[in-house]
């Protein structure tokens, strides 16, 4: 079943249709593309293929209930009281589901006689971008939804996050697409269906197609979209908020009209939308920020991530805020300066940072609860989490005095001392969930509501009376006196003491071991409890609706202590892991350096510490004289990792951290790229080599003077001489062309020739010992080249078996004596693995041990001639100039003579 479009119902309504029928499939029609969790008393059912697509994937019983045309109806159902499991199992599945409740209570239906339904509406669309339960959605993220919309030739995404109230646009191209949205990462993306058959954007969007949920082409109309903005904040004039394009106000008004469908007309409380400027922003690819393991490892982990590394905030608003500001670190000076200087005020006085995250840590989630207040599915515990969070502002701001950045800070909280007042002063200290429950109201804050309560205990007390006086009249011990909502009041008796039952007792049911009996009385005293009990949650409910009110208009100065409250914990956080590591304030500057002292990977470090290791610091000093810098040495000696340390002192310097090294300073960079390691791409039949060179392609196409840049271990992927020339004509690009700071990791030491052509490529490599047969690796990085990759030690250390690593060293030493005797070309007649002239008969020109195998002919690989057909197939005859083509003709030649194949000249 295609999950895009959920289970559509392929049945249709007729006269012989049942009513309840004929109700589900009425409503199923107006709602398409939706699974309808119908409301059926305790229990949300759902009905034909509905039925048959949720079962399994909620791992439930498909049963059957009634017929309908001639066939039984396939069902299956979800306990009321307990559906937000199985909306999320179904939500993290692909499908959206339409909340359909019973509108009225059922003895009203039965009332009007007939065949009168309940009447049910669908109350609600739930969608993966419209989550506002807390059992839905993951506390420390963002969960938000995005729309894209094309106005005059022009792109713009804007996203919200209605959990949050959290509203943003962005101008963006069909290019940069994609690292947009890998830095938001929506649940879900709303888009017109007329740029479905779009291939560029298709495209664009190949890796976030399951996301994708076709909406009207008219929603993104942008004259409508403004009107209906300007409708929702009540303003005359967009300009008031900011200078939007016509393509980001189409956005953002076609979230509107998407949020008012699902919500069934209750918009939540969003806050005014913020353009975000692409040029303020630091700009990281999807391949970037997948290398360099920002909030997920290679894994899709969490743990291993940086985001986990410096995540010590409190509050989920915090941790959504740090993960909000890793995503999208600044290209702006003055506000990285703003953010550090809140965390250098926390860095030297521990006392007053633990003071504050001690503070901190019994604040609730603000943002949360007043969407939910605002969307009206707020409960008691939604307002009491208010008061808390109103009541930690108000401690911080008390205790803070003083002129840095934290002070200041706190100085801008709103006063809203009032309404965390009103708040605690009518709310219990443990509320319920829901407000129908009732209980919630401290007693002494509404009179009408205390003397309500007395009576309706006094009548509990009277009914426990009257249990005792029926016992003691008539002699049963066991009488009870019981409550259901189908019955009320009731008095239960065994089955074996009915001839003890007086003659005023009017049965009511009968069953095997008890049978129930009413009086006058207890009807009467029934009438009164139920009364008193009906009125109780009238005024506890009346009084619920006018705290709401008036958390609602205090919305936004909730919201604002909400943001503040995020930006202190965000601080006092970072000043945290900076005092813990040792970690240093950057210097930011305008000018393309990049000098770190003492710089360390913060991941690895981190998870040395836990096991009592020592990081290895390392300098890195990018300048105009030495921007680029070429870095050889063996596998395991660290030069992935002293690459990707690098590039994450960018991110965190410039999200506003500080950062894990002895000193650092800085020059701002616009793009940071990451090409380190790889993986095939099956799903779009794309190889190794095939993902790495289209990194590249894009690192190439893009990168600029003001670019850092990552690269590693570029044309490993395929044949020696092919990746060797790529290698070499991607770092002559990268100097000459791109001209950015970079450090570019290689086994190919041939490169290293290169630092003596291009005047800002320097060659520096990973120091290494020997001692004693064995390889000591000190992940030192020092000025020189390699002049060995250590590679079968590093293939020893991970298990191969003696036999392969011995042959290997070997052929390794014979190797290096052809080419010390001779050059490289010589040692194709040297090794049997190469001996393919016309006549040898045995490949058997090296020493074999006892025991050994030797490849057969049949065996034996013809790497020169692999080069030869790779070299052909990459050409393309009718592009070369004569000039070209005569280039070509003598190295085939060449080629040839160095394989020494039949008919070489």
């Amino acid at each position: 079943m295609d999950k895009e479009a959920t289970a559509e119902s392929a049945v249709r309504i007729d006269e012989a249709s049942s009513p309840m029928v004929a109700q589900f499939l009425e409503l199923k029609a107006a709602h398409p593309g939706t699974l309808l969790f119908f409301r059926m008393g305790d229990f949300y059912e759902l009905f034909f293929e509905d039925a048959v697509a949720a079962a399994p994937a909620l791992d439930i019983a498909l049963t059957k209930r009634g017929r309908h045309q001639g066939a039984e109806i396939p069902m299956c159902g979800v306990p009321a009281h307990n559906a937000e499991p199985y909306l999320h199992k179904l939500i993290r599945k692909g499908f959206k589901v339409a909340v359909c409740e019973q509108m009225e209570d059922p003895a009203l239906a039965r009332r009007r006689g007939g065949r009168s339904l309940v009447r049910r509406e669908v109350v609600r669309i739930v969608t993966p971008g419209t989550l506002t339960e807390d059992n839905l959605l993951e506390a420390r993220r963002h969960n938000y939804l995005a729309a894209l919309a094309r106005s005059g030739g022009r792109w713009a995404v804007a996203w919200i996050d209605i959990s949050t109230g959290e509203f943003l646009t962005e101008a963006v191209d069909l290019r940069s697409l994609p690292a947009l949205l890998s830095r938001i990462a929506p649940g879900e993306i709303v888009l017109a269906s007329r740029h479905l058959q779009e291939a560029d954007l298709m495209a664009a969007l190949a890796d976030h197609g399951h996301l994708l949920s076709p909406a009207r082409d008219g929603a993104f109309e942008s004259d409508d979209a403004l009107r209906r903005l300007q409708q929702f904040f009540d303003i005359v004039a967009l300009e008031a908020l900011g200078d939007f394009t016509r393509a980001e106000i189409a956005a953002a008004g076609a979230l509107l009209d998407y949020v008012e469908i699902t919500q069934k007309g209750a918009l939540p409380r969003l806050g005014r939308p913020s353009r975000i400027d692409p040029e303020k922003v630091l700009k990281l690819d999807p391949a970037t920020r997948r290398n360099l393991e920002l909030d997920r490892s290679l894994s899709g982990e969490r743990s291993g991530s940086l985001l986990t590394c410096i995540d010590r905030t409190m509050t989920n608003a915090g941790a959504r805020l740090l993960a909000e500001r890793l995503a999208a670190p600044l290209v702006d000076i003055p506000a990285i300066r703003e953010r550090q200087d809140q965390i250098a005020a926390l860095v030297d006085d521990s006392h007053r940072n633990e003071r504050l995250r001690g503070i901190l840590k019994s604040c609730p989630d603000l943002q949360r609860a007043l969407s939910r207040v605002s969307l009206k599915r707020a409960g008691p515990r939604d307002l009491k989490a208010i008061a808390a969070g109103l009541k930690v502002a108000a401690e911080l701001q008390a205790s803070e005095a003083g002129e840095d950045a934290i002070a200041v800070l706190l100085a801008a909280l709103p006063d809203t001392g009032s309404l965390a007042d009103l708040l605690n002063q009518s709310l219990i200290d443990e509320p319920p969930f829901i407000a129908r429950d009732g209980g919630f109201v401290r007693e002494g804050a509404l009179p009408e509501l205390d003397e309500t309560r007395s009576l309706r205990d006094h009548s509990r007390r009277l009914v426990a009376a009257l249990e005792q006086r029926y016992r003691e009249s008539t002699g049963i011990a066991t009488l009870k006196i019981r409550h259901n909502s189908m019955l009320g009041y009731f008095i239960e008796v065994g089955a074996n003491h009915r001839s003890r039952i007086p003659q005023d007792f009017v049965q009511r049911q009968g069953m095997a071991n008890a049978v129930r009996f009413s009086t006058a009385e207890l009807s009467e005293l029934e009438h009164k409890v139920a009364k008193a009990g009906e009125r109780a949650i009238e005024l506890e409910l009346a009084l619920f609706e006018r705290l709401a009110a008036a958390v609602m208009m205090a919305a936004e100065a909730i919201a604002a202590t909400a943001r503040l409250l995020a930006e202190l914990d965000v601080a006092c956080a970072l000043a945290d892991v900076a005092r813990a590591l040792r970690w240093t304030r950057p210097h930011l500057v305008e000018e393309p350096v990049f000098k770190v002292e003492g710089g360390r990977h913060p991941v690895v470090e981190w998870a040395l510490a836990r096991e009592r290791a020592s990081f290895v610091a390392n300098d890195c000093c990018l300048d105009e004289e030495s921007r680029l810098w070429l870095m050889t040495g063996p596998n395991m000696a660290g030069k992935s990792t002293f690459l990707r340390q690098n590039a994450l002192i960018v991110v965190l310097a410039q999200m506003g951290s500080f950062v894990p090294a002895e000193r650092a300073v800085i020059g701002l960079v616009d793009r940071l790229f990451s090409r380190v390691g790889a993986a095939d791409d099956l799903a779009r039949g794309r190889s190794t080599f095939m993902v790495e060179m289209v990194e590249t392609a894009t690192i190439l196409n893009a990168a600029g003077p003001r670019s850092f840049v990552i690269l590693d271990e570029i044309g490993r992927g395929t044949a020696t001489y092919d990746g060797l020339s790529l290698a070499w004509a991607v770092l002559e690009h990268l100097h000459d062309v791109n001209r950015s700071r970079g450090l570019f990791a290689t086994h190919y030491h041939e490169l290293t020739a290169l630092s003596a052509r291009l005047k800002s490529l320097a060659a520096w490599t990973m120091r290494v010992k020997e001692w004693k047969g064995e390889v000591v690796f000190l992940h030192e990085v020092t000025r020189g080249t390699a002049d060995r990759s250590y590679g079968i030690h590093v293939a020893k250390l991970s298990g191969l078996p003696p036999l392969v690593v011995r042959r290997a060293e070997q052929v390794l030493k014979r190797l290096e004596e052809g080419e010390a005797r001779a050059g490289p070309a010589s040692l194709v007649d040297d090794l049997p693995l190469f001996a393919l002239e016309a006549g040898e008969s045995s490949p058997a020109t090296l020493p074999v041990q006892a025991g050994q195998s030797v490849m057969t002919e049949s065996q034996l690989v013809e790497p020169q001639a692999e080069i030869l057909a790779a070299r052909l197939s990459a050409v393309e005859p009718d592009d070369l100039t004569p000039r070209q083509a005569l280039d070509l003709v003598f190295e085939l030649k060449r080629l040839l003579q160095e394989a020494k194949l039949p008919g070489a000249a």
